[in-house]
């Protein structure tokens, strides 16, 4: 039969093909093309003799038609056919689809929903031909039949793709229904909810079919949703991430049903979508825009929703190549600070973490993204690199900070830009670790911007590079030739860069000898450079290289102060090198320094400073650095026994033109020799055994020689009288002169000197009276001087009166010291430390050196002196000091030290401001070890384990020993009272306060005594009163709000000013003594306000959170419970801050600061009110709730007790500025001079001070306005609270109209213009106002 109708369409006689076809039975026509598919034969020339007998013209042509297309659509799906017969009939078909009148169209439509919700969809490949069906079908002009009625093509089309989208889909047909809808002409509504369905679908899919329909959802996208298309991806990868989290946290699921999660695959699926997503916006922008447009929407929302790994990691990628990237990293860069500052704002304050207990990390979340690109993520590593860097360079540390410490504190990384600088290195330092091909990238870009932001700190590039060599110490082999372009200028860039940078490439010195070698030809050359500089970075690289370049047969040492040492390499260097090529190497580079020793006072400096380091680290180089010294000291050393002074000072000095220079550094010189000297007698010398007895001959004899040097110059030193050194009471010490420069030179090596001998004498004399003696000889000697350049000093800047030069002990002695001259009970020692500790001067003396040590160590994070970069030893010579300050401080009281009679500070004033320096100190740099710090302090517990270690308990402890200091210094007379210790006592119970847990019951007994202080305490000092009451507040925020506080205290203000009516009186019910006439303004009223102005910026806020919660329309039920949990918290804070204010505003406060602040603090709580109003004004647009009964009470309590008694504080404030601006008149009508000059004067600072005035109006006006809106919306009518103002552009007070009247008829006519007009309200934009107001008094 199909030959025969073959034959026939070729034919072309259709009559007979009509009636061929129409004999034919139903099922046969099927069978018969069923056949001919299979075999394989003319299948399409077949269905086109069908459809040519089968006109849609004639009913029977359609049906038959409809019968064809509903038998090949299971056929094609059935998988039997092959592909290119499938490709061949559905060509066929979708040609011929279009002919199919409406109706039919409709049928065929309506089949093909019913087999998609069947279920029997196999390969998609009739889903071409839907896509026709459908697109013919909306193009129909027809009426079709729809359920009891009838639509036109185009609406019967939407109702099918309603059904379609409603109905149950086979997963396996997801993408291929998502491919057909692509060919399918849709409205937005359609789109949308074709778009919806799919996204539905994600989750009923494998992994792996996820990437090829995101790939399909971004072509469909090309109509429209993309937004849908976007949220809806991000949305799910945000879910399968969390899974994953939740999977790995509980590894073991009790459940076994539960299918888990290939964390590869998963990170797989993620990169390849991604990559899909990043080829969409290639080819259209606007998918791109709407990603950052979307993004920062939901931000604003819920930033764990917009910014999670998956979205982060899609934005980076797009941002590698491509216009969108300056807009990616601002967003990126915001979202990072913000969230710094949102986490920073939460810790602060207890109330707002009981409010919004889960806060967003955003940094944890990005280095989640360096973590998930380790799985083949290559398109999101440059943008990870490139985001990195540019934190590190928007967020670097500042300049004005100066010194190391600044930089690199870890202190000061609480503030949000530093934590971004901080995260931005963490990226770059992880992403090194990850992504071995693009570590060279990395390592160039960070050496190329320690070279070219010299001007700039690099402190933080230099300390990435450091952990990128501690990381991979090898990896810099391979780019030794970019290291070595570096060194190539070292020359030009400063000193203290050369050494972080040369500290941190040194593992790589030890394992390559071409750098190595490259390095020591730069270093050569720039010895002999013009630039200063150079010759120091010089120096700084050849005393490296000796520390760590060690000859063998060195001692090694366990006391190791660089951070960075032998341990990353853990190869030794006596593999590379035998020890006769370090020993020539060291020697060689030793022969180079020694030129430095003729050059000028700062290169030496460097060298004498740097050489004990070079010998504790590389013993065998002793004897050459002692021969060195000593060559260098014999050229200033005089011999003779009786010469006096022992020292050649002028060869120390050169002149060039009439300038003075310090050429030799000789007090550190001998400081140098000093150190070096202890250290061989205590170490080598030990060490020795028997050895050459040449050598050791030789070895004897040069510590012999400075033994009897330090000897016969200490012996000198002392019969020395100032005048031997040109220098006395008399002589010239004015900076502006060359004598007088010449002069502080001299008299600085000299008290160098004394204080190089003083350490050498006492670590030699083994508690010898003599030496001891001879100690406090050399003392007086420094002394004098001393004393003498505070008094020149005094007489020109009376700041400078006490402090004094840098000291030459080293940090070690001083905690030796310190310890024998006040903890030392030893019987055998009693005679000898009476020689010192009868001179106060001395002890006074050790003190302000541990003083000026300490602060040392706290502004720049290291100390002068051997040591003084370990932070090991600064640690432990940290906690000697801390022992012996507080124990003489508890020990001795102030009041009991007699010495506290004479100029300067009393010994324990000083050990008390040591404390404090200390107790910063330990919380800035060693974060870490306060525990091991607060159990050295505590004598009692010494063998307790680091981990048993409460540091709650223990700071508590410390702190209750001040405590008790504090309420001596409170309850003493008058006369005793010392207003400096009390505020150091104030300031280190609060720097202690910070190591309590704000959780404890030691936390809450501290907070309830200093309520109980500054209840009890009418203390008149302002300074102890700021500082105990920003103690208080300080503590209170952390306990709960301190809105309740600040309401006592106002009232109190209140109570000790008076009211503004003169004729009121207020009951004196005191809160706080400390709130009394002399301290309640301006001192606690500032305080007061300014803690506010801190609760009021919370509350804002928390508004904002609000307006974000309320635009938010998920998860209603949670998010409605939040959001009343947040109106409760807001309105409760705002009604008691307006009782604060209530008690303010009535109080008659001085004219000045105070009326400014609060006049402006107003202000802001009328704005945040009507912030708050608009949330409302908002809520009751988007549901139908009602006002809240708490609302109510607060617009009225803003009515009664905030809003009248500040039009009344408006016109006392103008008042009081008038009677100003009268007095100042008054005054220069008597003086008859400068009258114009003055009374300008005044008026200016009466503009000034009521600038205020009119933000104010403004706000309380822009309050009412949306309060009349609110009250529209919600049919609650809230104005009936607000009374009408007067303070509005004008005023008229009867009562002054009626004395101005009265006025204006005895005054003399001259003056009558200015009478009408004296109540006029004040504009100060105007200058002529004040003058209006100036004769109101007379």
């Amino acid at each position: 039969m199909a030959q025969r109708i073959l034959q026939l369409a070729a034919e072309e006689s259709p009559e007979r093909l009509q009636e061929a076809l129409q004999g034919l039975a139903e099922g046969e026509l099927g069978d018969m093309v069923t056949r001919q598919a299979l075999r394989g034969r003319e299948t399409a020339a077949l269905l086109r003799g069908i459809f040519r007998g089968s006109p849609c013209s004639q009913p029977s042509g359609v049906l038959r038609r409809l019968q064809v297309y509903k038998h090949c659509v299971p056929l094609v799906e059935s998988g039997d056919l092959h592909v290119g017969k499938v490709s061949e009939i559905i060509g066929l078909l979708m040609l011929e689809a279009r002919q199919l009148p409406g109706h039919a169209l409709a049928e065929l439509a309506t089949s093909f929903v019913e087999v998609i919700k069947g279920g029997s969809l196999s390969n998609g490949k009739s889903l071409e031909l839907f896509s026709t069906v459908l697109t013919a079908l909306s193009n129909s002009k027809e009426s079709l039949a729809y359920g009891k009625g009838e639509l036109n093509g185009e609406e019967f089309k939407k109702q099918l793709i309603n059904t379609l989208c409603s109905s149950k889909w086979d997963p396996q047909c997801v993408i291929h229904l998502a491919n057909m809808f692509r060919d399918i002409p849709l409205s937005g509504e359609e789109l949308q909810f074709v778009v919806e369905k799919v996204l539905r679908m994600f989750s009923k899919l494998d992994l792996q079919e996820i990437p090829p329909l995101v790939y399909q959802l971004l072509l469909l996208s090309a109509k429209g949703s993309k937004k849908t298309v976007l949220e809806g991806i991000i949305s799910f990868f945000n879910q399968l991430d969390k899974k994953q989290k939740e999977e790995q946290r509980v590894p073991q699921s009790a459940d076994l049903e539960v299918a888990t999660l290939p964390l590869d695959q998963l990170r797989h699926v993620e990169g390849t979508v991604i990559l899909h997503i990043v080829s969409a916006i290639n080819l259209d922008q606007d998918i791109g825009e709407e990603l950052i447009k979307h993004l920062k929407t939901e931000q604003q929302k819920d930033p764990g929703k917009a910014l999670c790994p998956f979205s982060v990691a899609l934005l980076l990628s797009i941002a590698v190549k491509h216009r969108l990237q300056e807009q990616i990293f601002d967003f990126l860069k915001t979202s990072i600070t913000r969230s710094c500052k949102d986490l920073q704002f939460l810790q602060a304050s207890k109330f707002l973490q009981d409010l919004c207990p889960q806060q967003y990390d955003v940094t944890a979340v990005i280095l989640e993204v360096v973590k998930n690109s380790a799985f083949g993520w290559d398109h999101v590593t440059q943008g990870l690199v490139e985001l990195g860097f540019s934190l590190m360079e928007s967020y670097e540390p500042k300049k004005s900070f100066g010194g190391k410490t600044a930089e690199t504190n870890l202190g000061l990384s609480k503030m949000p830009a530093q934590q971004a600088c901080k995260l931005g290195a963490s990226i770059l330092l992880e992403t090194f670790k990850v992504h071995e091909p693009i570590r060279s990238d990395i390592l160039e870009q960070v050496l190329n911007r320690v070279l070219t932001k010299a001007a700039s700190p690099v402190s933080h590039f230099i300390d990435l590079l450091s952990n990128i060599v501690v990381s991979a110490p090898l990896v810099l082999q391979n780019s030794s030739s970019r290291v070595t372009e570096t060194f190539d200028n070292l020359s030009f860039l400063p000193i203290d860069t050369v050494q972080g940078l040369l500290r941190a490439v040194q593992p790589l010195l030890k394992v390559s000898m071409s750098v190595r070698d490259s390095l020591i030809l730069v270093l050569q050359k720039a010895i002999f450079s013009r630039q200063l500089d150079a010759r120091k970075a010089a120096v700084a690289g050849f005393l490296l290289l000796l520390r760590n370049f060690k000859i063998l047969g060195s001692l090694t040492s366990s006391q190791c102060s660089q951070a960075i040492g032998a341990t990353q390499v853990q190869a030794d260097v006596h593999a590379c090198y035998n020890s006769a090529a370090n020993e020539a190497f060291c020697l060689e580079i030793l022969g180079s320094l020694r030129r430095c020793l003729s050059q000028q006072a700062d290169v030496r400096l460097m060298l004498y400073e740097g050489f004990y380091d070079v010998l504790r680290r590389n013993s065998q180089l002793a004897s050459s650095i002692m021969e060195t010294l000593l060559s260098q000291i014999k050229q200033y050393y005089l011999p003779q026994p009786d010469l006096l002074p022992p020292l050649k000072l002028e060869g120390c000095i050169m002149a060039q033109g009439d300038q003075i220079f310090l050429q030799e550094p000789l007090a550190h010189l001998l400081c140098c020799i000093q150190h070096c000297l202890a250290w061989y007698k205590s170490t080598v010398h030990l060490c020795k055994g028997a050895e050459d007895d040449e050598e050791e001959e030789e070895e004897v004899g040069f510590e012999q020689n400075f033994e009897e040097m330090l000897e016969s110059v200490t012996r000198r030193m002392i019969k020395s009288e100032l005048e031997d050194f040109e220098l006395d009471k008399s002589a010239d010490f004015s900076p502006s002169s060359g004598v007088g420069v010449k002069n502080n030179i001299y008299a600085i090596q000299v008290m160098g000197i004394c204080e190089v001998l003083i350490e050498y004498n006492f670590n030699t004399g083994n508690f010898s009276k003599n030496k001891f003696e001879d100690v406090l000889g050399l003392f007086t000697c420094y002394n004098k001087l001393s004393e003498i350049l505070k008094e020149k000093a005094g007489k020109n800047k009376s700041t400078l009166g006490n402090k004094i030069a840098r000291s030459f002990l080293s940090m070690a002695f001083v905690s030796t010291l310190l310890t024998a001259l006040f903890r030392d009970n030893a019987q055998s020692h009693e005679e000898s430390l009476a020689v010192l500790r009868s001179s106060t001067e001395f002890l006074r003396y050790a003190v302000s050196v541990a003083l000026q040590k300490v602060q040392q160590l706290e502004e720049t994070g290291q100390t002068d002196g051997p040591d003084g970069q370990n932070p090991d030893k600064m640690f432990q010579n940290l906690c000697k000091i801390t022992r012996v300050l507080l124990w003489r401080y508890t020990s001795i009281p102030t009041a009991v030290e007699e010495s506290g009679k004479k100029k300067g500070k009393s010994i324990s004033l000083l050990c008390l401001e040591g404390l404090l320096r200390i107790f910063n100190t330990m919380q800035q740099l060693y974060t870490a070890r306060i525990p091991q710090f607060l159990q050295a302090l505590d004598i009692t517990d010494g063998d307790a384990e680091e981990a048993d270690i409460n540091v709650t308990e223990k700071a508590a402890f410390q702190i209750r020993q001040f405590q008790r200091s504090l309420v001596n210094q409170l309850s003493s007379s008058e006369d005793d009272f010392n207003s400096k210790e009390t505020q150091l006592l104030i300031t280190i119970l609060s720097t202690l306060s910070k190591l309590l847990d704000p959780g404890s019951q030691q936390f809450l007994q501290f907070l309830t005594w200093t309520v109980k202080i500054c209840k009890e305490n009418a203390l008149e000092d302002l300074s102890c009163c700021k500082g105990l009451l920003t103690l208080l507040f300080s503590l209170h925020i952390l306990y709960k709000s301190p809105v309740s506080l600040l309401r006592e205290l106002a009232q109190d203000i209140h109570a000790c000013l008076g009211d503004i009516d003169q004729d009121v009186e207020i009951e004196s019910c005191s809160h706080f003594a400390i709130v009394n006439v002399k301290t309640a303004a301006p001192t606690v009223c500032l305080l007061v306000l300014g803690q506010a102005d801190k609760v009021l910026e919370e509350v804002d806020w928390l508004i904002k959170r609000l307006t974000i919660l309320g635009s938010d329309t998920s998860d209603s039920t949670q998010a409605s419970n939040q959001t009343q949990a947040l109106e409760k918290g807001v309105i409760l804070q705002l009604g008691t801050l307006l009782t604060v204010f209530h008690e303010l505003v009535q109080t008659a406060l001085p004219a000045g600061s105070c009326v400014d602040s609060l006049l402006r603090s107003l202000s802001k709580t009328y704005t945040i009110l009507t912030s708050l109003i608009k949330h409302y004004i908002q809520a009751c647009r988007s549901t139908s709730n009602a006002v809240p009964g708490r609302l109510e009470k607060l617009v009225k309590l803003s009515g009664s007790h905030l809003t009248p008694q500040c039009y009344s504080f408006i016109t006392y404030v103008q008042n009081i500025h008038s009677e100003s601006l009268s007095f100042a008149e008054e005054k220069n009508k008597k003086k008859k001079e400068d009258e114009t000059a003055a009374v300008s004067t005044v008026m200016a600072k009466v503009l000034r001070e009521t600038k205020p005035i009119p933000n104010l109006i403004f706000a309380i006006e822009q309050y009412e306005k949306f309060l009349i809106h609110l009250s529209k919306k919600s049919k609650v009518n809230l104005m009936q609270y607000m009374k009408l103002s007067t303070s509005r552009d004008f005023r008229i007070n009867a009562s002054m109209l009626d004395s101005v009247l009265q006025e204006h008829n005895t005054e003399d006519a001259e003056n009558e213009p200015d009478n009408n007009q004296s109540s006029t309200a004040e504009q100060p934009d105007e200058n002529q106002e004040p003058q209006k107001k100036r004769r109101r008094k007379k």
